[in-house]
């Protein structure tokens, strides 16, 4: 359903538009210098890496090693899948690690939900700024399209204690019918209090306020590859950033509203909507085609250099014997 509704989206975005506003909306696209689609691609890359590197750092004190390589393309894979299934991706990031690190699936994916916590942490400190800075400009925008941010935030919040008091009603039950699942429960929630055993907690910060960090820097610095869009002041990319961020969750991967929402946000602070959209498509569609390439390789490559070290160290072994 959401991936039918972006479809939908796409042909509204397209068609709601002149022949001449169309004309110029895939002119502001295509007239994009090579050297910022290489700058955007570079820090969505630098943010993976990071990510993958931080979930790393949740596994360690479990007493397991999840190699960095297994950990960049189980994300990459991940932001794949939810292209097509939103929130598969976290599923398969722990069979991942449980298939090629032998880390219980229940622990990786207990450290995954620690990790989506502090996400959306971060995510309200960014709106919260957002809407201190810009608050007529955002109420209005989402009363427009009958948006409520705190709702939605409050909404992830609540899924997440309650996917961990589900757990620890499962752990402390003795109904049979929970029985079976009680081990599962258990190592969930030792992968979720990972966390407050961190052995570097204070790399763990940075490395979060890194992934975000970049993520905002890219929004903004892609405003200097439009000419109109130029003079915009931090607080209003972060305005739009922030709207952005909202719209990925209606769709898969914000397909199809993403450039609509920015643009409709850009709109308000003068930005003509063929521009405001154009950033909107070049700036979804460079994370995107990011996503997919490395997506893509990962869920090729996996299978095929692991095999290649398990035949390693099984000739080690020979050779040791």
């Amino acid at each position: 359903m959401p991936l039918a509704l972006g479809v939908f989206f796409i042909f509204y975005s397209y068609f709601r538009f002149s022949k001449e506003q169309r004309e110029e909306l895939l002119g502001n696209i295509s007239q994009i210098p090579f050297e910022w689609v290489v700058l955007m691609l570079a820090g969505g890359l630098l943010s993976h890496l990071s990510r993958a590197y931080r979930w790393k750092m949740l596994i360690q004190p479990l007493g397991y090693n999840l190699r960095f390589s297994t950990a960049f393309m189980a994300v990459m894979a991940g932001y794949l899948v939810n292209l097509g299934i939103p929130r598969s991706g976290e599923v398969l990031r722990g069979a991942t690690a449980a298939s090629y690190d032998n880390i219980p699936f229940e622990k990786a994916f207990g450290t995954i939900i620690a990790e989506r916590a502090i996400d959306v942490l971060i995510v309200l400190i960014i709106v919260s700024l957002a809407i201190l800075l810009h608050t007529q400009e955002l109420y209005l925008f989402f009363d427009q399209y009958h948006i409520n941010p705190w709702f939605s935030l409050l909404g992830m919040i609540f899924l997440v204690f309650l996917a961990i008091g589900f757990l620890i009603f499962i752990k402390r039950s003795k109904l049979p019918i929970f029985v079976r699942i009680k081990k599962f429960a258990s190592g969930t929630l030792q992968g979720i209090k990972s966390i407050l055993h961190l052995k570097k907690p204070g790399l763990f910060i940075l490395h979060t306020f890194f992934i975000w960090g970049m993520y905002i820097l890219m929004f903004y610095l892609l405003k200097f590859a439009f000419p109109e869009m130029q003079n915009l002041g931090f607080s209003t990319m972060l305005a739009a950033f922030v709207v952005g961020s909202f719209s990925v969750s209606i769709t898969n991967g914000g397909i199809g509203i993403y450039p609509i929402a920015v643009g409709a946000t850009l709109a308000l602070f003068g930005i003509s909507k063929e521009t405001g959209e154009a950033f909107g498509w070049v700036d979804w569609g460079l994370q995107t085609f990011l996503s997919v390439l490395l997506g893509g390789l990962s869920l090729l490559l996996l299978p095929i250099l692991n095999r290649k070290q398990k035949k390693t160290i099984s000739k080690q072994t020979d050779l040791k014997s």
